[in-house]
């Protein structure tokens, strides 16, 4: 027979699986980190390279090629990076038999991706107004509210997460020029980081 706090426990358990996202991946977010860091990268080499120095770049951005190759390369790390996080944490809550698209899970999407779409929708204002070096404080604050907003459905440690990713933010908008240095820090060395003690912590 089980004891009170047995039962209180497994009560609790019940709740947290009707109310909260508990799927989520920690491995995904190290691959989402080191996807950006990969596109990272890339965008110094186009931007910098072979100067080697992060700097204004407001007068590269300014090209009608590099433009585009920096907008699809961020566009293609979001979808390896989205996509990525469904399959893993699908294959996660298969494992553990729980519900994957539940009330829960779409809650926390919509707390997560409103904000995300509106920062991408705000991205391009800045774009129409030439103001490209705050692009990536732009993405970092309305990411970080976007994971403020989801944490309330899932891990806690997304909270965290989110206060860093506003953090690195405002900073970002205050030295434009090491915008990139921001950005690469925010969605990779975090990411990675967070998601390995996620894993070390949920999933193993």
């Amino acid at each position: 027979m089980k004891n009170p706090e047995q039962e209180l426990a497994e009560i609790k358990s019940m709740m947290e699986r009707s109310t909260r996202f508990l799927s989520l991946s920690g491995l995904s977010g190290v691959l989402a980190g080191i996807y950006a860091l990969i596109g990272g990268g890339i965008a110094w080499y186009w931007l910098y390279f072979p100067t080697s120095q992060w700097g204004d770049s407001s007068q590269i951005l300014n090209s009608s090629i590099l433009l585009p190759r920096l907008l699809l390369l961020a566009s293609t790390i979001l979808l390896f990076a989205v996509g990525t996080a469904w399959l893993l944490s699908k294959r996660k809550s298969k494992q553990r038999a729980q519900v994957f698209w539940n009330g829960a899970s779409k809650r926390f999407m919509q707390a997560l991706f409103i904000p995300v779409l509106v920062g991408g929708l705000f991205t391009f204002a800045l774009i129409h107004e030439a103001a490209f070096q705050l692009i990536p404080a732009n993405l970092l604050i309305f990411y970080g509210l976007g994971l403020v907003a989801a944490s309330n459905f899932t891990l806690g440690e997304i909270q965290k997460l989110g206060f860093f990713q506003l953090i690195l933010g405002i900073m970002a908008a205050f030295f434009p020029d090491y915008g990139l240095w921001f950005w690469v820090s925010g969605f990779g060395i975090l990411h990675v980081v967070y998601g390995a003690l996620m894993y070390q912590k949920y999933d193993r």
